[in-house]
Protein backbone atom coordinates (compact mmCIF):
# COMPACT_ATOMS: atom_id res chain seq x y z
CA UNK A 1 0.00 0.00 0.00
CA UNK A 2 1.60 3.25 -1.04
CA UNK A 3 2.06 6.51 1.57
CA UNK A 4 -0.73 8.38 -0.63
CA UNK A 5 -3.77 5.82 0.76
CA UNK A 6 -1.83 5.09 3.80
CA UNK A 7 -2.55 9.36 4.63
CA UNK A 8 -6.23 8.79 3.54
CA UNK A 9 -6.72 5.39 5.43
CA UNK A 10 -5.14 7.49 8.95
CA UNK A 11 -7.70 10.40 8.17
CA UNK A 12 -10.57 9.18 7.06
CA UNK A 13 -9.97 5.47 6.72
CA UNK A 14 -11.35 2.50 8.53
CA UNK A 15 -10.11 2.65 12.02
CA UNK A 16 -9.35 -1.17 12.60
CA UNK A 17 -7.69 -1.27 8.99
CA UNK A 18 -5.54 2.29 10.08
CA UNK A 19 -4.59 0.16 13.47
CA UNK A 20 -3.52 -2.98 11.53
CA UNK A 21 -1.49 -1.54 8.89
CA UNK A 22 0.36 0.02 11.80
CA UNK A 23 0.54 -1.99 14.57
CA UNK A 24 1.47 -5.40 12.42
CA UNK A 25 4.63 -4.15 11.19
CA UNK A 26 5.68 -2.29 14.21
CA UNK A 27 5.17 -5.64 16.66
CA UNK A 28 7.36 -7.56 14.39
CA UNK A 29 9.69 -4.84 14.63
CA UNK A 30 9.90 -4.64 18.08
CA UNK A 31 9.96 -8.37 17.99
CA UNK A 32 13.28 -8.05 16.41
CA UNK A 33 14.25 -5.30 18.31
CA UNK A 34 13.95 -7.69 21.35
CA UNK A 35 15.35 -10.57 19.69
CA UNK A 36 19.26 -8.67 19.61
CA UNK A 37 18.93 -8.65 23.91
CA UNK A 38 17.62 -12.07 23.47
CA UNK A 39 19.96 -13.92 21.30
CA UNK A 40 22.88 -12.53 23.77
CA UNK A 41 20.98 -13.43 26.90
CA UNK A 42 20.82 -17.09 25.12
CA UNK A 43 24.41 -17.27 24.34
CA UNK A 44 25.71 -16.05 27.14
CA UNK A 45 23.53 -17.75 29.44
CA UNK A 46 25.65 -20.47 27.87
CA UNK A 47 29.42 -19.15 28.81
CA UNK A 48 28.20 -18.49 32.73
CA UNK A 49 26.00 -16.91 34.92
CA UNK A 50 28.92 -13.97 35.49
CA UNK A 51 28.49 -12.96 32.01
CA UNK A 52 24.76 -13.30 31.88
CA UNK A 53 24.58 -10.88 35.11
CA UNK A 54 27.47 -8.54 34.09
CA UNK A 55 25.06 -7.84 30.79
CA UNK A 56 22.29 -7.23 32.67
CA UNK A 57 23.96 -4.98 34.79
CA UNK A 58 24.98 -2.51 32.60
CA UNK A 59 22.16 -2.27 30.14
CA UNK A 60 20.30 -0.05 31.86
CA UNK A 61 22.92 2.48 31.86
CA UNK A 62 23.22 1.70 27.66
CA UNK A 63 19.18 2.51 27.66
CA UNK A 64 19.96 5.39 29.72
CA UNK A 65 21.60 7.47 26.85
CA UNK A 66 19.05 5.38 24.03
CA UNK A 67 15.95 6.92 25.68
CA UNK A 68 17.45 9.97 25.73
CA UNK A 69 18.31 10.34 22.37
CA UNK A 70 14.67 8.81 21.90
CA UNK A 71 13.44 12.02 22.38
CA UNK A 72 14.73 13.64 19.25
CA UNK A 73 13.10 11.00 16.98
CA UNK A 74 9.68 10.83 18.76
CA UNK A 75 9.60 14.44 18.64
CA UNK A 76 10.30 14.29 15.11
CA UNK A 77 7.57 11.41 14.27
CA UNK A 78 4.95 13.81 16.61
CA UNK A 79 5.94 16.84 14.71
CA UNK A 80 6.37 15.29 10.84
CA UNK A 81 2.77 13.63 11.47
CA UNK A 82 1.03 16.70 12.74
CA UNK A 83 2.64 18.24 9.77
CA UNK A 84 1.47 15.62 7.04
CA UNK A 85 -2.21 15.71 8.69
CA UNK A 86 -1.94 19.52 8.47
CA UNK A 87 -0.75 18.91 4.47
CA UNK A 88 2.42 21.24 5.26
CA UNK A 89 4.70 18.63 3.44
CA UNK A 90 7.22 20.93 3.07
CA UNK A 91 7.54 21.74 6.57
CA UNK A 92 7.86 17.98 7.46
CA UNK A 93 10.58 17.71 5.02
CA UNK A 94 12.94 20.14 6.55
CA UNK A 95 11.81 18.86 10.02
CA UNK A 96 12.98 15.59 8.95
CA UNK A 97 16.68 17.51 8.25
CA UNK A 98 16.69 19.07 12.06
CA UNK A 99 16.62 15.74 13.88
CA UNK A 100 18.81 14.32 11.66
CA UNK A 101 21.38 16.21 12.30
CA UNK A 102 20.28 16.44 16.16
CA UNK A 103 20.27 12.99 16.70
CA UNK A 104 23.91 12.41 14.97
CA UNK A 105 25.54 15.18 16.36
CA UNK A 106 23.61 14.15 20.11
CA UNK A 107 24.48 10.27 19.94
CA UNK A 108 28.40 11.23 18.93
CA UNK A 109 29.06 13.25 21.58
CA UNK A 110 27.31 10.28 23.82
CA UNK A 111 29.46 7.73 23.03
CA UNK A 112 32.59 9.37 23.73
CA UNK A 113 31.77 10.67 27.08
CA UNK A 114 30.17 6.58 27.66
CA UNK A 115 33.76 5.19 27.07
CA UNK A 116 35.47 7.43 28.63
CA UNK A 117 33.45 6.90 31.68
CA UNK A 118 32.55 3.49 31.91
CA UNK A 119 34.98 2.00 34.55
CA UNK A 120 33.87 4.27 36.88
CA UNK A 121 29.97 3.65 35.75
CA UNK A 122 30.37 -0.82 36.06
CA UNK A 123 32.18 0.35 39.64
CA UNK A 124 29.56 2.49 41.27
CA UNK A 125 27.06 -0.05 39.89
CA UNK A 126 28.67 -2.55 42.54
CA UNK A 127 30.00 -5.30 40.31
CA UNK A 128 33.43 -6.52 41.53
CA UNK A 129 35.50 -9.33 39.83
CA UNK A 130 34.40 -11.14 36.84
CA UNK A 131 31.40 -9.20 36.80
CA UNK A 132 32.73 -6.13 36.70
CA UNK A 133 35.43 -7.30 34.00
CA UNK A 134 32.66 -8.24 31.47
CA UNK A 135 30.50 -5.16 32.40
CA UNK A 136 33.05 -2.94 31.05
CA UNK A 137 33.98 -4.44 28.26
CA UNK A 138 30.36 -4.92 26.89
CA UNK A 139 29.61 -1.29 27.97
CA UNK A 140 32.61 0.04 26.05
CA UNK A 141 31.70 -2.04 22.99
CA UNK A 142 28.25 -1.69 22.75
CA UNK A 143 27.57 1.90 23.20
CA UNK A 144 29.83 2.49 20.02
CA UNK A 145 26.92 1.40 17.92
CA UNK A 146 24.30 4.53 19.06
CA UNK A 147 25.12 6.57 16.04
CA UNK A 148 23.78 3.52 14.36
CA UNK A 149 21.16 3.16 16.02
CA UNK A 150 19.53 6.53 16.32
CA UNK A 151 20.10 6.56 11.82
CA UNK A 152 18.02 3.44 12.13
CA UNK A 153 15.58 4.62 14.34
CA UNK A 154 14.95 8.50 12.49
CA UNK A 155 14.39 6.19 9.38
CA UNK A 156 11.20 4.12 11.22
CA UNK A 157 10.15 7.46 12.93
CA UNK A 158 10.07 9.30 9.55
CA UNK A 159 8.48 6.29 7.69
CA UNK A 160 5.89 5.57 10.32
CA UNK A 161 4.80 9.40 10.33
CA UNK A 162 3.68 8.77 6.82
CA UNK A 163 1.73 5.59 7.80
CA UNK A 164 4.35 3.09 6.60
CA UNK A 165 5.85 0.61 9.18
CA UNK A 166 6.67 -2.07 6.66
CA UNK A 167 9.92 -0.94 5.20
CA UNK A 168 11.59 -0.41 8.87
CA UNK A 169 10.63 -3.93 10.02
CA UNK A 170 12.42 -5.31 7.14
CA UNK A 171 15.35 -3.25 7.53
CA UNK A 172 15.18 -5.04 11.12
CA UNK A 173 14.55 -8.37 9.80
CA UNK A 174 18.51 -7.75 8.46
CA UNK A 175 19.60 -6.76 11.28
CA UNK A 176 18.93 -9.42 13.39
CA UNK A 177 19.81 -11.93 10.92
CA UNK A 178 23.12 -10.73 11.09
CA UNK A 179 23.07 -10.11 15.10
CA UNK A 180 22.00 -14.10 15.34
CA UNK A 181 25.16 -15.33 12.94
CA UNK A 182 27.63 -13.35 14.69
CA UNK A 183 26.60 -14.04 17.70
CA UNK A 184 27.71 -17.62 18.24
CA UNK A 185 30.40 -16.79 15.59
CA UNK A 186 32.43 -14.15 17.99
CA UNK A 187 31.06 -15.70 21.28
CA UNK A 188 31.79 -19.38 20.84
CA UNK A 189 34.14 -20.01 17.62
CA UNK A 190 36.39 -17.30 18.14
CA UNK A 191 35.62 -17.55 21.56
CA UNK A 192 35.56 -13.86 22.21
CA UNK A 193 32.66 -13.79 25.20
CA UNK A 194 30.87 -10.58 26.06
CA UNK A 195 32.97 -8.89 23.55
CA UNK A 196 31.86 -10.66 20.69
CA UNK A 197 28.12 -10.34 21.54
CA UNK A 198 29.08 -6.46 21.69
CA UNK A 199 30.84 -6.23 18.50
CA UNK A 200 28.13 -8.91 16.83
CA UNK A 201 25.36 -6.29 18.24
CA UNK A 202 27.21 -3.34 16.60
CA UNK A 203 27.80 -4.94 13.20
CA UNK A 204 23.74 -5.80 13.10
CA UNK A 205 23.06 -2.37 14.09
CA UNK A 206 25.89 -0.62 11.38
CA UNK A 207 24.84 -2.52 8.31
CA UNK A 208 21.50 -1.63 8.20
CA UNK A 209 22.05 2.04 9.25
CA UNK A 210 23.92 2.70 6.05
CA UNK A 211 21.02 0.98 4.42
CA UNK A 212 18.73 3.54 6.37
CA UNK A 213 20.77 6.52 5.46
CA UNK A 214 20.84 5.90 1.77
CA UNK A 215 16.77 5.18 1.87
CA UNK A 216 16.59 8.75 3.96
CA UNK A 217 17.67 10.57 0.36
CA UNK A 218 15.22 8.87 -1.99
CA UNK A 219 13.83 11.90 -3.34
CA UNK A 220 10.42 9.84 -4.91
CA UNK A 221 9.11 9.74 -0.90
CA UNK A 222 7.30 12.63 0.79
CA UNK A 223 9.63 13.28 3.76
CA UNK A 224 13.31 12.69 2.62
CA UNK A 225 16.79 14.10 3.62
CA UNK A 226 18.35 16.92 1.92
CA UNK A 227 20.96 17.59 3.86
CA UNK A 228 23.26 20.08 1.51
CA UNK A 229 20.02 22.09 1.85
CA UNK A 230 20.47 21.80 5.67
CA UNK A 231 20.23 24.74 7.65
CA UNK A 232 19.12 24.84 11.49
CA UNK A 233 15.79 26.89 11.95
CA UNK A 234 15.18 28.10 15.32
CA UNK A 235 11.11 27.58 15.31
CA UNK A 236 11.79 23.45 14.49
CA UNK A 237 14.58 23.54 16.83
CA UNK A 238 12.18 24.86 19.52
CA UNK A 239 9.08 22.50 18.51
CA UNK A 240 11.68 19.58 19.11
CA UNK A 241 12.74 20.82 22.37
CA UNK A 242 9.43 21.14 23.43
CA UNK A 243 7.88 18.09 22.18
CA UNK A 244 11.35 15.87 22.44
CA UNK A 245 13.04 17.21 25.92
CA UNK A 246 10.20 15.74 28.00
CA UNK A 247 10.61 12.77 26.20
CA UNK A 248 14.42 12.66 26.55
CA UNK A 249 13.85 13.02 30.28
CA UNK A 250 10.82 10.99 31.33
CA UNK A 251 12.60 7.84 29.37
CA UNK A 252 16.00 8.16 30.95
CA UNK A 253 15.14 9.50 34.13
CA UNK A 254 12.99 5.95 33.83
CA UNK A 255 16.18 4.48 32.50
CA UNK A 256 17.95 5.39 35.46
CA UNK A 257 15.45 4.09 38.11
CA UNK A 258 15.98 0.94 36.24
CA UNK A 259 19.68 0.95 36.75
CA UNK A 260 19.26 1.76 41.08
CA UNK A 261 17.00 -1.18 40.45
CA UNK A 262 19.50 -3.49 39.20
CA UNK A 263 21.58 -2.12 42.62
CA UNK A 264 18.85 -4.06 44.90
CA UNK A 265 18.57 -6.84 43.02
CA UNK A 266 22.34 -7.47 42.66
CA UNK A 267 22.91 -7.22 46.45
CA UNK A 268 20.39 -10.59 46.42
CA UNK A 269 23.28 -12.37 44.34
CA UNK A 270 23.53 -12.70 40.62
CA UNK A 271 21.85 -15.74 40.18
CA UNK A 272 18.96 -13.43 41.03
CA UNK A 273 20.60 -10.37 38.93
CA UNK A 274 20.34 -13.33 36.06
CA UNK A 275 16.96 -14.07 36.68
CA UNK A 276 15.47 -10.64 37.13
CA UNK A 277 17.03 -10.07 33.30
CA UNK A 278 15.38 -13.00 32.18
CA UNK A 279 12.52 -12.32 33.49
CA UNK A 280 11.81 -8.75 32.01
CA UNK A 281 13.80 -9.68 28.47
CA UNK A 282 11.01 -12.18 28.25
CA UNK A 283 7.89 -9.55 29.61
CA UNK A 284 9.11 -7.67 26.88
CA UNK A 285 8.14 -9.82 24.44
CA UNK A 286 4.57 -10.71 25.70
CA UNK A 287 3.82 -6.60 25.95
CA UNK A 288 4.94 -6.63 22.22
CA UNK A 289 1.47 -6.08 20.99
CA UNK A 290 0.65 -3.35 23.04
CA UNK A 291 3.82 -1.41 22.30
CA UNK A 292 3.19 -1.89 18.75
CA UNK A 293 -0.29 -0.08 19.29
CA UNK A 294 0.84 2.37 21.49
CA UNK A 295 3.27 3.38 18.52
CA UNK A 296 0.29 2.97 16.26
CA UNK A 297 -1.86 5.21 18.18
CA UNK A 298 1.11 7.67 18.40
CA UNK A 299 0.51 8.09 14.66
CA UNK A 300 -3.08 7.92 14.30
CA UNK A 301 -3.61 10.89 16.87
CA UNK A 302 -0.72 13.16 15.27
CA UNK A 303 -1.94 12.93 11.73
CA UNK A 304 -6.14 13.08 13.28
CA UNK A 305 -4.65 16.31 15.51
CA UNK A 306 -2.69 17.79 12.78
CA UNK A 307 -6.25 17.82 10.62
CA UNK A 308 -7.69 19.05 14.23
CA UNK A 309 -10.01 15.86 13.77
CA UNK A 310 -10.38 14.81 17.64
CA UNK A 311 -13.46 12.77 18.10
CA UNK A 312 -11.65 10.48 15.15
CA UNK A 313 -7.81 10.51 17.17
CA UNK A 314 -10.02 9.63 20.40
CA UNK A 315 -11.70 6.60 18.46
CA UNK A 316 -8.02 5.26 17.41
CA UNK A 317 -6.73 5.38 20.92
CA UNK A 318 -10.06 3.91 22.23
CA UNK A 319 -10.21 1.20 20.20
CA UNK A 320 -6.66 0.42 20.54
CA UNK A 321 -6.79 0.41 24.28
CA UNK A 322 -9.70 -2.11 23.83
CA UNK A 323 -7.67 -4.96 21.53
CA UNK A 324 -4.55 -4.32 23.60
CA UNK A 325 -5.92 -5.17 27.10
CA UNK A 326 -8.29 -7.99 25.80
CA UNK A 327 -5.11 -9.77 24.16
CA UNK A 328 -2.97 -9.21 26.90
CA UNK A 329 -5.46 -10.49 29.43
CA UNK A 330 -5.96 -13.68 27.75
CA UNK A 331 -1.89 -14.14 27.23
CA UNK A 332 -1.20 -13.15 30.47
CA UNK A 333 -3.34 -15.94 31.69
CA UNK A 334 -1.56 -18.62 29.80
CA UNK A 335 2.08 -17.43 30.07
CA UNK A 336 1.31 -17.22 33.80
CA UNK A 337 0.59 -20.81 34.92
CA UNK A 338 4.29 -22.30 36.33
CA UNK A 339 4.83 -24.97 34.02
CA UNK A 340 4.66 -22.50 31.27
CA UNK A 341 6.88 -19.75 32.62
CA UNK A 342 9.49 -22.73 33.61
CA UNK A 343 9.74 -24.37 30.34
CA UNK A 344 10.56 -20.63 28.72
CA UNK A 345 13.09 -19.91 31.23
CA UNK A 346 15.12 -23.04 30.94
CA UNK A 347 15.57 -21.59 27.48
CA UNK A 348 17.88 -18.90 28.60
CA UNK A 349 19.77 -20.76 32.11
CA UNK A 350 20.49 -24.26 33.04
CA UNK A 351 20.38 -23.36 36.18
CA UNK A 352 18.07 -24.45 38.80
CA UNK A 353 18.24 -21.36 41.09
CA UNK A 354 18.29 -18.64 38.15
CA UNK A 355 15.09 -21.14 36.57
CA UNK A 356 13.09 -20.70 39.62
CA UNK A 357 13.20 -17.22 40.53
CA UNK A 358 13.00 -16.50 36.81
CA UNK A 359 9.69 -18.29 36.57
CA UNK A 360 8.18 -16.86 39.31
CA UNK A 361 8.90 -13.17 38.00
CA UNK A 362 7.92 -14.02 34.81
CA UNK A 363 4.79 -15.77 35.95
CA UNK A 364 3.49 -12.80 38.08
CA UNK A 365 4.54 -10.15 35.40
CA UNK A 366 2.39 -12.17 32.57
CA UNK A 367 -0.66 -12.49 35.29
CA UNK A 368 -1.17 -8.65 35.84
CA UNK A 369 0.58 -7.45 32.01
CA UNK A 370 -3.06 -6.57 30.92
CA UNK A 371 -2.10 -2.92 32.70
CA UNK A 372 0.28 -2.55 30.18
CA UNK A 373 -2.72 -2.75 27.26
CA UNK A 374 -3.68 0.74 29.19
CA UNK A 375 -0.20 2.47 29.63
CA UNK A 376 0.77 1.79 26.27
CA UNK A 377 -2.20 2.91 24.37
CA UNK A 378 -2.37 5.92 27.00
CA UNK A 379 1.08 6.97 26.13
CA UNK A 380 0.70 6.90 22.50
CA UNK A 381 -2.35 9.16 22.86
CA UNK A 382 -0.39 11.84 24.75
CA UNK A 383 2.85 11.46 22.15
CA UNK A 384 0.65 12.12 19.81
CA UNK A 385 -1.04 14.77 20.79
CA UNK A 386 2.27 16.44 21.15
CA UNK A 387 1.55 16.38 24.97
CA UNK A 388 5.14 14.42 26.22
CA UNK A 389 5.05 16.35 29.43
CA UNK A 390 2.19 14.37 30.95
CA UNK A 391 4.92 11.19 29.30
CA UNK A 392 7.73 12.34 31.06
CA UNK A 393 5.94 12.96 34.58
CA UNK A 394 4.20 9.33 34.58
CA UNK A 395 7.49 7.83 33.47
CA UNK A 396 9.34 9.14 36.24
CA UNK A 397 6.57 8.65 39.06
CA UNK A 398 6.36 4.88 37.63
CA UNK A 399 9.89 4.21 38.73
CA UNK A 400 10.86 7.09 41.12
CA UNK A 401 7.50 6.96 43.20
CA UNK A 402 5.58 3.94 42.94
CA UNK A 403 8.31 1.19 42.01
CA UNK A 404 10.67 2.58 44.89
CA UNK A 405 7.72 3.03 47.36
CA UNK A 406 6.51 -0.42 46.79
CA UNK A 407 9.70 -2.19 46.89
CA UNK A 408 10.68 -0.45 50.51
CA UNK A 409 7.64 -1.56 51.74
CA UNK A 410 7.91 -5.29 50.87
CA UNK A 411 11.74 -5.00 51.76
CA UNK A 412 11.40 -3.76 55.17
CA UNK A 413 7.92 -4.06 56.36
CA UNK A 414 6.46 -7.14 54.87
CA UNK A 415 10.10 -8.75 54.69
CA UNK A 416 9.66 -10.14 51.28
CA UNK A 417 13.35 -10.10 50.47
CA UNK A 418 13.81 -10.66 46.43
CA UNK A 419 10.01 -10.87 45.52
CA UNK A 420 9.48 -7.06 46.22
CA UNK A 421 11.44 -6.80 43.17
CA UNK A 422 9.01 -8.58 41.24
CA UNK A 423 5.55 -7.13 43.32
CA UNK A 424 7.24 -3.81 42.46
CA UNK A 425 7.67 -4.30 39.05
CA UNK A 426 3.62 -4.80 38.56
CA UNK A 427 2.24 -2.56 40.78
CA UNK A 428 4.15 0.62 39.52
CA UNK A 429 3.43 -0.70 36.19
CA UNK A 430 -0.32 -0.93 37.28
CA UNK A 431 -0.59 2.25 39.32
CA UNK A 432 0.88 4.07 35.92
CA UNK A 433 -1.50 2.80 33.60
CA UNK A 434 -4.52 4.20 36.52
CA UNK A 435 -3.29 7.67 36.42
CA UNK A 436 -2.57 8.22 32.80
CA UNK A 437 -5.90 7.02 31.65
CA UNK A 438 -7.48 9.73 34.71
CA UNK A 439 -5.69 12.51 32.52
CA UNK A 440 -7.01 11.32 29.34
CA UNK A 441 -10.84 11.21 30.79
CA UNK A 442 -9.73 15.41 31.64
CA UNK A 443 -9.79 15.81 27.74
CA UNK A 444 -6.08 17.45 28.48
CA UNK A 445 -4.82 15.52 25.67
CA UNK A 446 -6.81 17.62 23.02
CA UNK A 447 -5.33 21.11 24.07
CA UNK A 448 -3.31 23.01 21.21
CA UNK A 449 0.30 22.11 22.12
CA UNK A 450 2.60 23.43 18.84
Amino acid sequence: MNKKNNREILLSGSMIKAILILTVPVMINSFLQTMYNLTDTYWLGKLGTEELAAINLVTPMQNIVIQFGSGITVAGSVLISQYLGAKRDDDARSMANQIFACAIIFSLICVTACVIATPAIVTWLGATGETWSCGKTYLQFVIIDMPFLYTVNIYAAIRQAQGDTVRPMFLNLGGIIINMILDPLLMVVFNLGVMGAALATVAAKAIPAVVAFILLHNKKDDVHLNLSKLRFEKEKIKNILVVGLPTAIGGSTMQFGFLLMTRNVLKYGTQAMAAYGIGNKINSLITLPTNGIGSAVATIVGQNVGAEQYERAEEGYRLSMKISVVFLFVGGMILSRMPISTAIVKIFSDDEQVIAMAAEFLSIMAFWCFANGVYNSSMGLFQGSGHTEVTMIIDAARLWVFRFATLFICEVWLHMGVRSVWYSVVVSNGLSAVFLYIVYRTGYWKKKRI
